[in-house]
C-alpha cells in the first residue's frame, strides 16, 4: 500500500490523534502563558528572583524529554496529565524570556506619559505595558507553541494524546505491513500542525498589534 492510500484509508483516525495533539499543545502552551507572564510580573522588581526564574526554566530545557516525561510516571501517573505538565513546563522558558524583554523594552517616556495622566501601576501594566510589549510576547508564545508541538509526540511514550501514537506504533513494528507508513503519517501531520499553527501566530499577531507598531 503507497503512503497516500494509507492515509486515505486511515484519515479518521489519523484526524482524531491530529486534533488530540492539537488540543494538548495548545493546553500546555496556555498554561504556560499563564505561568510565565505572572511570573514576569511577579519578579519585576526583584532582578535578582527574575534571573534566577530564567535561569532555572532555560536549564529544564536541557533536560531530554524521555527523562522528564519519565520523572513525571511515579507523581502522575500516565496519560493526559504528565503530558501536559511536561510540555508546560518546557514552553515556559521561551515565554518568559519574551514577557521579560518585552516589558523591559516599553519605552520609558511613554510609561511616565501615562503616570502624569495619573495612571496607577496597575492600570499602567494593563493599558500601556502589556499592550506594548505583546508583540514580543506573541513571538515567545509562537516559538514555545512550535517547539512543544515536536516535543508533544514523546508524550505517547507515556500513553499520552496525539500523533506521537502513530510515530511510536510505526517504529515498533518496523519492518511489519505500513508500519513506515504509520510512522511517516504521524511526522507529516506533525509538520503540518506545526506549520498552520506558525501561520495562525503570524495572522494574530498583525491582527492583534496596536496600530502604532505595525512597520
Amino acid at each position: 500500500m503507497s503512503f497516500f492510500d494509507y492515509v486515505a484509508e486511515n484519515s479518521e483516525r489519523i484526524v482524531f490523534l491530529l486534533l488530540q495533539h492539537v488540543q494538548v499543545v495548545l493546553l500546555a502552551v496556555g498554561m504556560a502563558t499563564v505561568v510565565s507572564v505572572a511570573v514576569a510580573i511577579a519578579t519585576e522588581n526583584s532582578p535578582k528572583f527574575r534571573a534566577a526564574s530564567l535561569s532555572l526554566t532555560g536549564t529544564i530545557l536541557t533536560i531530554p524529554s524521555f527523562a522528564l516525561f519519565g520523572l513525571m510516571i511515579p507523581i502522575f501517573g500516565l496519560g493526559v496529565v504528565p503530558t501536559v505538565l511536561a510540555l508546560s513546563v518546557y514552553a515556559i522558558f521561551p515565554i518568559l524570556r519574551n514577557t521579560v524583554t518585552g516589558l523591559e523594552t516599553v519605552d520609558a517616556n511613554v510609561v511616565d506619559a501615562a503616570r502624569g495622566m495619573g495612571m496607577g501601576p496597575g492600570e499602567r501594566l494593563r493599558r500601556i505595558r502589556l499592550p506594548l510589549a505583546w508583540p514580543v510576547i506573541l513571538n515567545g508564545i509562537r516559538v514555545a507553541t512550535i517547539m512543544v508541538v515536536a516535543i508533544a509526540a514523546i508524550g505517547a511514550a507515556v500513553r499520552g494524546p496525539g500523533l506521537g501514537e502513530l510515530i511510536f506504533r510505526g517504529l515498533s513494528r518496523m519492518g511489519g505491513a505500513n508500519a513506515l507508513n504509520e510512522a511517516l503519517s504521524g511526522v507529516v501531520a506533525i509538520v503540518i500542525v506545526a506549520a498552520v499553527l506558525d501561520v495562525l501566530f503570524l495572522i494574530t499577531g498583525k491582527l492583534t498589534t496596536p496600530r502604532g507598531l505595525h512597520v
